[in-house]
């Protein structure tokens, strides 16, 4: 069988659970199908020899020739049967992959068996009932935040239920309640800075004053306060602190760090869902994030802890967070930072955002030049030198978005230059004359290289309607593909790619090469962050799989994209410019596959190593380069210096370096122990 009968038969299949790009089938359901995709099945299992494999789900491609077969030991014990193994046929490449789940703490599962079943099968009724359960609960609201384990458990208790015996049971109220009651009041804290949330808004552009701002559950206030000393209009509401203040709806809420101290789990939904329909634009939310490490130390309280203080706190996880705001909201939530989301009302703003996001802010104006006016007529250049101003912000602007701008929503000025030149395209082709081509050509292709970025990443979350995108975008799909399904088209074929361990580690050995900097192993590229924006697309996409999970890169020093096991670590040292042997402060591991991420703090349950020889993820461009490169080529001479691993922790190099040198370091010099 070739790839054009495969993909013929798969378009005939009436049966299975169908989603954009496969169809899933029971092993009892395939014969019905297509006897002859059957036999097909076990002649590569046979080929492939794994003959006695185990597997009861096959999962068929729609636009690729390869299939998948799973193994869901308890497809008829279990409500929501977890994945144990999977085995992906690449008939394409004539190659097969194994992949176990059996030691994963977060597996995929599976919902609506009885799609996956002949219209005849007698567990049909019952699994029937099971959807109906899930379907009346709200469970199926948010698709993409369930495939999990994890996220399935999470959506279930942010609706308010709980599994009994694999059926859905309404969540009793917990009876533990403490001896006195819980002082909420006490959690509000003295802020001398904008709190997490609001430097997130800040940061993205939000804090400019053309958006209105109600910080719902204000606390005393500070953040208001702030905002009001910079010139920024803004509306606090509080409970215990500012109740007599009048909520008023706005085009951003911020709710920072109220639902965690909120010990009932009604009162505790009913409060986001207050803030979110308070919000025009956008609602901004965060809480704590912590685990058992931090939990244990504290009284058990419903799904949180008593503190010290006589005050409730929920910790959450970063992705049990997620999944807890998508399945109160049934609305996608960004993360833009540990514990802090954005879920916008607005879709339109939202890809506005998503798309600035994977934006890369590059100098075009140092780049572009002026070329040989002298073949140019003297009006020509006298036209220009008398109007240069208007005429380079043109050129910026269409540096900046790789093409033509075509209105005032993409130039400011767009009046004064039709009065002047007639039209846009009569001025940019006038000032083609003036500039080298080469460099339009480049910023066409960033662009579009951004723009497959966001699409990409977007076929990884959740595929955006065409009809909810800003106007400028969707000329961007026009003027860079034609159509929009040509974009999704080579979105997808990259996303596809990023999933080969061959082609990251091509990428990160080709990045390397050219790049000259960061630290290339056999298992993981290891770079500084701001080298992200020179990656190439399919890198980008990788790291950016990685941190729609996370959020956005602040504060991170090196990022580490481990090759092989579908991982991005993100690490955070202390002074990382000032010091030569800067400390790491805190590493984050993110897992794609899982959908999970952990954190680890250095200084006291780890210990803090230094970075040795930074130099080599640095350029000359960097803060202390030449210092740091003369430090590092001094230590390298030091033959008891063992630098595999991680290498010695600062006590024991400052020890060794006094013992067989004499030498302290002070700065990045060193110096006689006794000066």
């Amino acid at each position: 069988m070739d790839c054009e009968k495969f993909q013929s038969i798969t378009r005939s299949i009436s049966l299975g659970k169908k989603l954009p790009d496969a169809i899933y089938l029971h092993e009892s359901a395939l014969k019905n199908v297509s006897i002859e995709l059957f036999r097909f099945v076990y002649e590569k299992i046979d080929e492939f020899d794994l003959k006695g494999i185990d597997w009861n789900v096959i999962k068929i491609s729609k636009k690729t020739f390869r299939f998948s077969l799973l193994n869901y030991p308890s497809f008829f014990s279990e409500s929501y049967p977890e994945l144990s193994v999977s085995y992906l046929f690449d008939l394409k490449e004539n190659i097969f992959q194994k992949r176990s789940y059996k030691n994963s703490k977060n597996p995929p599962i599976l919902h609506r068996k009885e799609m996956f079943l002949a219209p005849d099968h007698h567990a049909v009724g019952e699994f029937k009932q099971l959807t109906k359960e899930g379907e009346e609960a709200g469970l199926y609201e948010s698709p993409r935040t369930i495939g999990f384990k994890k996220g399935w458990e999470d959506v279930i208790a942010a609706k308010g239920y709980e599994l009994i015996e694999g059926h859905l049971t309404k969540k009793r109220v917990s009876s533990d309640v403490p001896q006195k009651e819980i002082e909420r009041h006490r959690t509000a804290i003295d802020r001398y800075s904008l709190s997490s949330p609001m430097q997130s808004l800040y940061r993205n552009g939000y804090l400019s004053g053309q958006y209105s701002v109600l910080d719902y559950g204000c606390g005393k206030g500070d953040d208001i306060r702030i905002l009001n000393q910079h010139g920024l209009y803004a509306k606090g509401w509080d409970p215990v602190y500012f109740p007599e203040e009048q909520v008023v709806s706005s085009d951003i809420v911020n709710l920072g760090f109220v639902i965690n101290v909120i010990e009932d789990q009604q009162e505790r939904r009913e409060t986001l869902e207050k803030a979110y329909q308070h919000a025009h634009k956008l609602l901004v939310i965060a809480v704590m994030l912590g685990g058992e490490s931090i939990t244990c130390r504290y009284q058990k309280h419903g799904d949180g802890v008593i503190t010290s203080r006589n005050t409730f706190q929920k910790y959450y996880g970063q992705q049990e967070f997620r999944n807890y705001l998508e399945g109160v909201l049934s609305e996608a939530a960004i993360a833009v930072g540990p514990g802090v989301f954005y879920i916008f009302r607005d879709k339109i703003e939202e890809q506005k955002f998503l798309v600035e996001r994977e934006k890369v802010k590059r100098n075009w104006k140092r780049l572009s030049y002026i070329g040989d006016t002298e073949r140019l007529k003297v009006k020509q250049r006298a036209f220009y030198e008398l109007n240069n101003k208007i005429l380079d912000d043109f050129w910026d602007k269409s540096l900046e978005l790789g093409r033509m701008p075509v209105d005032a929503n993409e130039f400011t000025e767009s009046e004064s230059l039709r009065t002047l030149c007639g039209s846009h395209n009569k001025a940019f082709q006038f000032l083609l004359s003036f500039h080298d081509e080469s460099i339009l050509a480049d910023a066409a292709k960033a662009r579009q290289d951004d723009l497959l970025v966001y699409f990409s990443l977007g076929l990884f979350k959740q595929r955006k309607a065409y009809s909810k995108m800003p106007m400028g975008l969707k000329r961007d799909i026009k003027n860079f593909w034609g159509k929009y399904t040509n974009a999704i088209q080579e979105a997808r074929e990259v996303l596809f790619s990023v999933g080969r361990t061959t082609t990251i580690a091509e990428a990160c050995r080709d990045t390397y090469a050219g790049l000259e900097v960061g630290l290339l192993e056999e298992k993981a590229f290891t770079f500084h962050q701001s080298y992200l924006s020179q990656l190439p697309t399919v890198l980008r996409i990788y790291v950016g799989c990685a941190t729609q999970l996370y959020g956005d890169l602040e504060g991170v020093d090196l990022i580490k994209i481990h090759i092989n096991s579908g991982k991005v670590s993100l690490m955070r040292y202390e002074d990382f410019w000032e010091s030569p042997l800067p400390l790491l402060v805190e590493r984050i591991k993110i897992k794609m596959r899982e959908q999970e991420i952990d954190f680890f703090e250095y200084g006291e349950r780890f210990p803090a190593h230094p970075l040795y020889l930074k130099s080599q993820f640095m350029n000359p461009h960097m803060a202390n380069y030449s210092n740091q490169t003369r430090f590092d080529q001094r230590i390298k001479t030091f033959k008891w210096l063992d630098l595999t691993g991680y290498g010695p922790k600062r006590e024991e190099f400052d020890t060794s370096l006094e013992t067989h040198e004499g030498l302290k370091v002070r700065g990045f010099r060193f110096y006689n122990y006794k000066a």
